[in-house]
């Protein structure tokens, strides 16, 4: 008689002390089985844990002989009784150590072929091999436990914000391509022969009609698509947290990000996270970290040191700082016992490591104690400064005896770069960046555009509906690279977990920042006319922010790859091995669409 599957009474993983003596149905995959000079144990598995099944042949003997053919991953069912692990036997590491189950019934309902690869935590196998045989890949502790935790977070932040009176609103998919930055996604129409939709890479012009429309609080957990390489922390589908309000102040809105960031960190991990979070302003951050999204939990600051730089003897130096650029460099504390070959000769030298950057060298110098306990300059380009820019150095960056010195020379945009790569990389190797630490700030104060010389005209810094400061509306005119934008991104140990900004709400000045960005007045009608005609139709003042729900899950799991917070990724080249996607259609289908493929005719 087969078992009632469907009326099991609990999941493997919730099997504890306070069933002992009572009779259980489960149902799971077989994870281990072990032989044991007639008994069998086996671990059955399913999504909230394992417990141990021991089949007795002398008490249930068809049970047995069936639990003798269980090989790993058969499906089964299984009655009998919970019972106390003999002392000694238990195991801690698992909620249902301390008990087992006398199994009397099993059923088999299904048989599996060898897995590709074992199914447990830190199996070393190709990421392809993995994705190519997810439905096994899932069935992982890891990958359950992180998306089960996945789902405890979205349910957390829809809870928050129904709380706070905010509207879940569902926006279209099919939408208008309007690239402005990442490329999209484009559908074409069979209706509309030559015509294409766009899959949208956000929401952000819909949220923003939704406040026109007089739905004050808007919120959505939505997928958005960017056509762009894939990365670790990247795909190209991907879900955000999507937040609009009416007629609030920056903040107004940070207060609310911060609210949810606070609850679901609470719930999930036990953290209590600061009230309110602090905040550094962009021209701070780039100055002492060379980034936008700087890591906190370690100091490695860097200094501008062009000037002490710029009265040396040394080109390197000299030759970037009369050009305009700057020199600027961190001190490693004990820094100093870093050798030569880590430094400069080894295939992962720190030097290696930013010439894959960009940088041409690593200069740098080590510091010792002379006479007196005095700091002398040794190695590197100690030669360069003389004993008096020595003691400028000193104490323009701190440097003491043990400490080193690396230096960055060259643009200021470059020497960011290449110093916040070499702070991350030192921090991580010499052990600075420390456990259980959660350092969130929020970076304000972003310039509203920035000008790219290679085509001669102004970009965006996030996206063209970002308000300018109110104090900074005439630089407009004037002088755009000094308008500062009501901007704001929430950082996380170094990862950017959310972003937004109060958005423009005033028809002459959208205008005018499209003219910045040199749209004529016909292609800004043309992209985003009915934008302009509803900011001609009493737009409340409004801002929003939008937070990647895949960044927040791998921070929460304590991953570095968005591989493991996805059901269901795609590889780097925007390839999914499971199902084969993407993959060519047949003539008639591309007919339909009005649609010939050059790849086909080339053929």
């Amino acid at each position: 008689m087969p078992l009632p599957y469907n009326q099991r009474t609990c999941y493997c993983g919730q099997v504890n002390e306070s069933l002992i003596g009572r009779s259980v149905l489960l149902c799971g995959w077989v994870a281990t089985r072990r032989d044991h000079g007639g008994m069998v144990f086996i671990d059955l598995r399913d999504r909230e844990g394992i417990v141990q099944l021991k089949f007795n042949p002398e008490t249930d003997p068809a049970a047995h002989e069936t639990a003798g053919r269980l090989r790993s991953e058969f499906c089964v069912a299984v009655r009998g009784e919970v019972a106390a692990r003999p002392a000694g036997l238990e195991n801690p590491q698992i909620a249902s150590g301390r008990v087992e189950v006398n199994v009397r019934e099993i059923d088999l309902l299904s048989t599996s072929e060898t897995p590709r690869f074992p199914i447990e935590d830190d199996v070393q196998v190709k990421d392809e091999t993995r994705l190519e045989f997810r439905f096994l890949d899932l069935r992982r502790p890891a990958m359950q436990r992180s998306l089960i935790s996945r789902h405890r977070a979205v349910k957390l932040i829809r809870d928050y914000f129904n709380e706070g009176g905010f509207i879940e609103i569902e926006t279209p998919f099919l939408t208008k391509s309007t690239p402005e930055g990442a490329r999209d996604f484009l559908v074409p129409s069979r209706k509309q022969a030559g015509s294409f939709y766009a899959l949208p890479q956000s929401p952000q012009l819909f949220k923003q009609l939704l406040m026109m429309s007089g739905f004050d609080k808007y919120m959505q957990i939505v997928r958005c698509f960017r056509d762009e390489d894939s990365r670790k922390d990247r795909q190209p589908e991907f879900t955000q947290l999507d937040v609009e309000m009416s007629f609030v102040q920056m903040d107004d809105v940070l207060r609310v990000a911060e609210g949810y960031l606070r609850r679901v960190w609470k719930e999930l991990l036990g953290v209590t996270l600061p009230d309110p979070f602090p905040r550094m302003t962009y021209a701070q951050a780039l100055a002492e970290y060379g980034i936008d999204r700087p890591d906190t939990r370690y100091d490695l600051r860097i200094r501008d040191v062009t000037d002490i730089c710029g009265r040396t003897d040394f080109r390197v130096f000299t030759e970037p700082v009369g050009r305009g650029g700057a020199v600027r460099c961190i001190r490693v504390p004990g820094g100093a016992d870093i050798s030569q070959n880590e430094i400069e000769k080894a295939e992962n030298s720190y030097q290696a490591i930013l010439k894959g950057i960009g940088a041409g060298g690593l200069p740098y110098l080590k510091v010792e104690a002379g006479d007196g306990g005095k700091p002398v300059f040794k190695t590197g380009v100690a030669k360069f400064f003389s004993p008096e820019l020595a003691a400028e150095l000193c104490a323009a960056t701190g440097a003491a005896p043990g400490d080193a010195l690396f230096f960055a020379a060259d643009t200021i945009d470059n020497v960011c770069k290449y110093l916040a790569r070499l702070r991350e990389e030192v921090a991580r190797r010499r052990g600075l960046i420390p456990e259980g630490l959660w350092n969130f700030l929020w970076i304000v104060d972003f310039p509203l555009l920035e000008y790219h010389a290679d085509d001669q005209r102004y970009y965006a810094v996030h996206h063209p509906f970002t308000a300018p400061m109110d104090e900074d509306l005439p630089l407009l005119a004037s002088d755009p690279l000094k308008v500062r934008a009501k901007a704001y991104d929430v950082v996380v140990n170094g990862v950017e977990l959310a972003g937004g900004s109060i958005r423009i709400h005033r028809a002459d000045v959208q205008s005018r920042v499209f003219e910045l960005l040199a749209l004529t007045p016909q292609e800004a009608e043309l992209k985003f006319g009915f934008l302009l005609r509803a900011l001609r139709h009493g737009p409340p003042p409004h801002g929003g922010f939008a937070m990647g729900v895949d960044r927040m899950v791998m921070l929460l799991n304590g991953l570095d790859s968005l591989l493991d917070t996805f059901s269901f990724p795609k590889t780097q080249e925007g390839y999914c091995p499971l199902t084969q996607a993407p993959s060519p259609v047949d003539e008639k289908q591309l007919r339909e669409l009005h649609i010939r493929s050059a790849t086909v005719e080339r053929k």
